[in-house]
């Protein structure tokens, strides 16, 4: 329903108001943990759901039994049918370590990214051959297709791919970034979606940064990437491995976003900086990226004063360790604007929050706030932002963490959002659709 359409039914309520009804709330699949690292929701950057049309797919992460990790799952595609979630096509080979993602062209074609290894089962850290699989749907069933993309340079991909991944579906362009495993380069490919490679190139952030969200619009490429490092503050390495036996001590607390005008003549310009918590040993999680017809970047994050009450309760006391929501606006390489879309409260706070756009163009916020009633609500974005009217969404049981068919996905914008995200039982991953009208 139309923003327009909407004011005339309710000519008393603010032309932005809505409902959101749950159309439905049901399982995917169930899966084996691969005790690899990794698990369905790892590529929280990309997406692993996809509409075309009136069709809905979703690419599972299924373990192979007894296969060694760290490559020990495949992929599978599943559509959405009356009977139930339909596998329409899978990989006989268990040479994944991380779930598969997807984009589209929004009308007939679908686009998988797999990362696979080379080497035999039970390598860890081996060589892998990051491609795509394009779907075309009208097929039946639907053959992959494999598009090679190009890099620059020399380039070492493994199991650990950190990888980016956005689709243009006006433009016809696809983009792919991977990480270097010696440099922790972000190296990307430009392609079409007949899968001819345009341009190749990469970025180098200040310290090693993953988990991108990325975007295209026609040759206009964006990265977002949070700091991936070890701990660099030995006293603080040395105090939480002496309290929790832990050797593994990786720390989130610089979020960057990097920018490319065009990406097929250009280079990205220098990262600028949209978060740091290192003088408080926080924590940073980049939740969305979404690009206005401007350009402007609107970048949602999480952001945590202190990463943990250990560390709270040694070296900062009086800080919080309950995170805020958080919206900053980048405009002609800069911050122009900053919201907190979610205070820090030590009642209930926001974990996850994903961008929506609606079929008239307008920009939705889809929550998880946890406390004594844990939910999901809505909250606009653009034209303008209004975090103060959320908007309910009434999920029996409301996903703590999700992945919505988005548009930097290559998905039509649409009053209707698709999402995918853990359920309710035990390794199970559930489907939600919701009307916004």
């Amino acid at each position: 329903m139309t923003r327009f359409a909407i004011l005339a039914i309710l000519p008393a309520i603010s032309v932005f108001a809505i409902e959101a009804r749950v159309v439905a709330e049901e399982e995917v699949y169930t899966y084996t943990n691969p005790n690899n690292g990794s698990g369905p929701m790892w590529s929280f950057g990309c997406t692993p759901v996809a509409r075309v049309g009136d069709r809905v797919f979703v690419s599972e992460m299924e373990t192979g039994e007894g296969v060694p990790r760290l490559c020990n799952t495949r992929w599978r595609l599943r559509e959405r049918t009356a009977a139930g979630w339909k596998v329409v096509a899978e990989t006989p080979e268990y040479k994944q370590r991380e779930p598969t993602i997807l984009t589209t062209n929004a009308k007939d074609r679908l686009f998988l990214y797999v990362n696979t290894s080379l080497m035999p089962p039970g390598t860890e850290y081996g060589p892998c051959e990051p491609h795509l699989l394009a779907f075309t749907l009208k097929d039946n069933p639907p053959v992959p297709v494999k598009y090679t993309p190009t890099w620059d340079g020399k380039t070492k991909y493994t199991d650990h791919s950190y990888r980016g991944y956005a689709a243009d579906a006006v433009a016809q362009r696809i983009l792919m970034f991977n990480i270097d495993a010696e440099t922790s380069i972000q190296h990307f490919c430009l392609l079409t979606m007949d899968g001819n490679p345009i341009a190749n190139g990469s970025v180098t952030f200040p310290v090693r940064a993953c988990y991108p969200q990325v975007a295209v619009e026609n040759n206009r490429a964006h990265i977002l990437a949070v700091g991936d490092i070890v701990e660099p503050v030995e006293e603080w390495r040395k105090f939480k491995h002496d309290q929790t036996g832990q050797a593994w001590d990786y720390v989130f607390r610089r979020l960057f976003y990097a920018r490319n005008e065009d990406a097929e003549r250009g280079k990205f310009a220098e990262p600028i900086e949209i978060a740091n918590v290192d003088a408080t040993a926080g924590s940073i999680s980049n939740q969305d990226l979404w690009i206005a017809p401007n350009g402007d970047a609107y970048i949602m994050y999480t952001e945590l004063e202190v990463g943990s009450a250990l560390m709270r309760d040694k070296f900062f006391p009086g800080k919080s360790t309950v995170p805020s929501l958080n919206l900053a606006i980048v405009r002609d390489g800069a911050i122009a604007e900053r919201h907190v879309l979610m205070p820090r409260s030590d009642t209930e706070h926001t974990g996850h929050a994903r961008f929506h756009v609606t079929a008239n163009g307008d920009v939705f916020a889809l929550l998880y706030i946890s406390g004594p009633n844990p939910r999901n609500e809505l909250i606009r974005i653009f034209p303008k932002v209004d975090a103060q009217n959320r908007v309910p969404v009434p999920f029996k049981a409301p996903f703590g963490s999700f992945l919505l068919a988005n548009t930097r996905s290559g998905n039509a914008p649409s009053n209707t959002i698709d999402l995918v995200g853990p359920g309710a039982n035990p390794n199970t991953m559930a489907y939600g659709q919701i009307v916004a009208e």
